[in-house]
């Protein structure tokens, strides 16, 4: 099982922790929610929990609790500028079906 990050994404975390002066990675996880079922979480870490997973990609670290893991597993997290929007995409290959509005997904 693995999740990782592109080169985008990695320097964005890395600039938020370094101006935050703080922090050890990105915390990434699912909640549920939505019209779908589940959507995407994301804090910045402080700290490792022992049940946590931790992959690194680039230098930045993703923490992902286990009941998590099932659902990003496979997950490329990249960070876009489309326009006037930017933000965090999650490049899912488990998701079947996202709402309309795009804020949750269905594996």
């Amino acid at each position: 099982m693995a999740v990782s990050m592109t080169a985008a994404a990695a320097q964005h975390v890395q600039s938020f922790l370094t101006k935050r002066g703080k922090g050890i990675g990105l915390r990434l996880g699912v909640r549920t929610t939505g019209c779908s079922g589940m959507a995407y979480k994301l804090e910045y870490a402080d700290n490792l929990e022992p049940e946590d997973n931790v992959f690194e990609a680039h230098g930045v670290k993703l923490l992902i609790d286990p009941k998590s893991l099932a659902y990003l597993d496979g997950t490329e997290l990249d960070y876009t500028r489309e326009g006037l929007n930017e933000g965090f995409k999650f490049n899912n290959p488990n998701v079947k079906d996202e709402c309309g509005c795009g804020e949750s997904f269905h594996v």
